[in-house]
């Protein structure tokens, strides 16, 4: 079986900064992480691991624990 890929591979770069601006959006005005992640087009996963790799460079405090995802709320 032959797979060829049409147009360029999409992968971004995001600066630190994009990504806790990202991160602090959930739950503004009740946005949930879907709908944020949705808005800018990456996973609810990549919200979750860039929140954990901004804490562990200290750049997010660690009382910002709880992402709302869909309607319910997630702890990690």
């Amino acid at each position: 079986m032959r797979v060829e890929i049409l147009g360029q591979e999409r992968r971004r770069r995001w600066r630190d900064e994009e990504k806790l601006e990202i991160v602090m959006s959930v739950g503004v005005s009740g946005a949930t992480i879907t709908e944020v992640a949705q808005r800018h087009d990456v996973t609810r996963q990549q919200i979750y691991t860039w929140r954990r790799e901004l804490k562990k460079k200290g750049l997010l405090s660690a009382s910002s624990n709880a992402l709302r995802a869909g309607s319910g709320n997630l702890h990690s």
